[in-house]
This record gives C-alpha cells, sequence and structure tokens, in this order.
C-alpha cells in the first residue's frame, strides 16, 4: 500500500537525486541533500534507511521556510563505508553530522533523527546544545531511560542479539532471497530498496556494525555512558504499528529531558511512520519546528 492510499492524501515528494550535493570532511565523501532556505532542519534517518526516507518531508518542510539538509548516515546508501565494528560507534557518527553541517556553513540545526537518526540526534542534542536547537525524536526514545528495561521491550530487541554474530547474522539475512530479513521487516519501509542497496558489498555487514558497536551486550554491573540531560525543546513520536520499539521506551524519555516536552502518538503506522502517515507527520514537523512559543 502507498503513502497516499494509507492517508487518503499524496504528499509532494522531493526530486532527491537533483537536491543532493556531495560533502567533502575528514571522514569522507557523504551524498547530502541540501533543499529550500531559511534555518536549517536537520533529518537523520537509521537502519536500513537513507536519506531517500525523507523524500515526503523535505517539500513541506522547504515550503515552510526552512533549509533541509538529510546526509546518508555512515555505512547506509552511498555514504562511506568504513572498516572494523569501532568504526560505527556512535561517537563518529555524531563527528560525521558535526563535521558536515560546518562544511555547510549551518551553525545550529532543528533536528529531526528516526531510528539511529533518533539515537545520534538525542546525544548531539545533550552535548552539543549550541547546536541543536530542537529535537525530534521519531521511534525511539532518549538512551538510558527506564523504558528501556522492560521485558516487553526485552523481547521486541531480540534482533539486536541477533545481529552481534558476525558473519552468521549476514549469511541468515541474505538467505532464500532476504527471506529473513524480508520477514523482520514485515514488508514496511522500503524493502526492495533495502535489499538492492544492502547486496552492495560491505553494506550489510555496516549496517550490522551500528549494533555491533553500540549495543553490544553487557553484564548487569556495567553502565554506559552517562550523558546530560537535553535542555532543548523536544518532541517525541511514536507509532502504535512499530514492531521494534515500545511506547514506553519514548514517553519515558521524559527522565532525560529538562526542557518542553512534547509527545505525539500516531495511529495506524509501522516504524516508518514518515512513509505511512507523511501527511500527520508533516503536519506536526512544521508545528513543532515553527512555534515560536517554544523555548529552551
Amino acid at each position: 500500500m502507498t503513502a497516499s492510499e494509507r492517508t487518503g492524501r499524496a504528499p509532494p515528494t522531493a526530486d532527491v537525486e537533483s537536491t543532493t550535493r556531495i560533502v567533502e570532511i575528514e571522514s569522507g565523501s557523504f551524498p547530502v541533500i541540501d533543499h529550500g532556505e531559511g534555518p536549517a532542519v536537520l533529518l537523520l534517518h537509521g537502519m536500513p534507511d537513507s536519506r531517500h526516507l525523507w523524500r515526503h518531508q523535505i517539500p513541506a518542510l522547504a515550503d515552510a521556510g526552512f533549509r533541509v539538509v538529510a546526509p546518508d548516515m555512515r555505512g547506509f546508501g552511498d555514504a562511506p563505508r568504513p572498516e572494523g565494528i569501532d568504526a560505527y560507534a556512535l561517537p563518529n557518527a555524531i563527528g560525521d553530522v558535526t563535521g558536515l553541517v560546518d562544511a555547510m556553513g549551518v551553525s545550529t540545526v532543528r533536528l529531526v533523527g528516526h531510528d539511529w537518526g533518533a539515537g545520534v540526534g538525542w546525544l548531539l542534542a545533550a552535548t552539543r546544545p549550541d547546536l541543536v536547537e530542537r529535537l525530534v525524536a521519531i521511534s525511539v526514545g532518549a538512551p538510558g531511560n527506564s523504558g528501556t528495561r522492560t521485558i516487553e521491550q526485552r523481547e521486541r530487541s531480540w534482533y539486536v542479539y541477533f545481529f552481534q554474530f558476525e558473519g552468521a547474522a549476514e549469511a541468515w539475512l541474505r538467505h532464500d532471497d532476504w527471506r529473513l530479513f524480508r520477514e523482520w521487516s514485515r514488508g514496511d519501509g522500503d524493502t526492495e530498496r533495502y535489499v538492492e542497496e544492502l547486496s552492495r558489498p560491505g553494506a550489510l555487514t555496516a549496517a550490522l556494525n551500528w549494533y555491533r558497536a553500540n549495543l553490544h551486550p553487557q553484564s548487569p554491573e556495567e553502565n554506559g555512558v552517562e550523558y546530560p540531560n537535553v535542555t532543548c525543546p523536544v518532541l517525541g513520536v511514536w507509532s502504535d504499528g512499530d514492531n521494534y520499539l515500545t511506547e514506553g521506551y519514548m514517553t519515558e524519555s521524559t527522565e532525560k529531558v529538562d526542557g518542553p516536552w512534547r509527545y505525539e502518538r500516531i495511529e495506524g503506522a509501522s516504524h516508518w511512520v514518515m512513509l505511512d502517515r507523511p501527511v500527520e507527520v508533516n503536519d506536526l514537523l512544521v508545528d513543532f519546528l515553527t512555534d515560536d512559543s517554544i523555548t529552551g
């Protein structure tokens, strides 16, 4: 089912290739959508997406008076795919993002992240409050909140542990025309695009290395890195058809937010809510990102 069939309204779709430029930074050459004029909105995708994920949001945000910046994250799409697990640790991804916006002459951003992009967004907002004016976290809540430790969330996160098995995970996901991968995605999102892009040499391992570098198993005594609470205004968005993340993972993010907090639950959408409910998501983004009454 297409986005327009799900919503009854067909949103404008960006021509991703014509709005993409190549930005050179120390870690490599990154394709980045750069479209519109005004304050910068930075869009960060997750697994297993690319900048194409945001094709329905780009026109709406540009029409609302924003410069839209949307890179391929390292390991995905046409971005560099460095070798080794450690290359995908979050500090390296954050370094890419800050390097890209600096190279593009952007001093502050209103950040929208989905999946791993939301994870990067949470940490960037926490550690660089001078850079992130507002944060929209879609699907993934703040790291370390109590919603991450429920049995329901642990059950939904089974694939995180499966992905740790180097070689075996890759083999099973590719097996029988990507059967397990297709079952895992439930046909949601851009499945055929994902299969095509992950079939490139090294691409699947690069994607899985995000999990291996950042979500490897730890004992109960081990504590992750503690980050400051987020002080900028935050909008959390979760969809009731998400097969990977619980609502509590998002709503308990209030434990990690000292600034204004707003939560929106979207009905009838999968994990890829931007594709399933693009008009509703666009309305939320424009409303939150343009609301002058919100202050950090």
